[in-house]
């Protein structure tokens, strides 16, 4: 049941970079659309990690790699919604949301729980 989480919240982040780019294209014509399309090439990548972490729980150096990952895309899709003077945005919040859920994920991959109650994913 948690693989196919897991692998939803993967999906998810795919989904959003499209979303982003979809946006950056519509909202740029100059060198900040190239950025902006990194950081959706940066969420595809992320996305194809965690996926792949999913398939492979042995694999604990791979799911450190996604946690890290996710951990700063939860900083930067945060610090985007800061920039812009709205910490709620959703098209900010959306991403750490869903970065937040693979990281959650991720670690308990890389320390080797099996099970992690759902209190402590909550709090």
């Amino acid at each position: 049941m948690l693989k196919n989480v897991d692998r939803a919240f993967g999906v998810l982040l795919i989904l959003a970079a499209a979303g982003h780019s979809l946006g950056s294209l519509q909202a740029y014509q100059s060198t900040e659309l190239i950025w902006a399309l990194c950081a959706s090439l940066y969420a595809v990548l992320l996305a194809a990690l965690n996926l792949l972490r999913v398939n492979r729980p042995e694999d604990r150096s791979l799911a450190w790699i996604a946690f890290a990952g996710s951990a700063v895309w939860v900083i930067v899709a945060l610090a985007f919604n800061l920039s812009i003077g709205n910490a709620l945005d959703p098209r900010g919040l959306t991403h750490a949301v869903i970065a937040l859920v693979l990281a959650v994920f991720s670690l308990r991959t890389a320390t080797g729980r099996s099970v992690m109650p759902l209190t402590a994913m909550a709090g």
